[in-house]
């Protein structure tokens, strides 16, 4: 059998508090809320466009629901949006977010 190797482990200093990297369901789900309120809508208004329930599309601009690309795709088109541009806004805002050091496991 082969050996596991170790997986990086962050580190940081003791006084340096470090937040957790979001999920790319919580920027995603951000980043739709945020083109919503640009645009003046009512959640019933995107998610009837989009073909989901007004319920889901809360639970996924507040990051609850891990929705699917087809879903994903769907309400970023209620808003006007490409998945190209929705996926590219979440990898830039997710780059932003600092993050500490890796440290091999020894």
């Amino acid at each position: 059998m082969g050996h596991l190797l170790p997986l990086p482990v962050p580190s940081a200093p003791e006084t340096m508090p470090v937040e957790p990297e979001p999920l790319w369901r919580e920027v995603t789900g951000d980043l739709l809320r945020e083109r919503r309120h640009q645009r003046g809508e009512k959640l019933s208004e995107t998610a009837g466009r989009a073909g989901i329930s007004t319920q889901y599309l809360s639970e996924i601009e507040r990051g609850r629901k891990d929705p699917s690309s087809e879903v994903l795709s769907a309400v970023a088109g209620a808003l006007d949006l490409t998945l190209r541009d929705l996926a590219g806004a979440a990898a830039r805002r997710l780059h932003a977010v600092p993050q500490p050091p890796l440290a091999l496991a020894a």
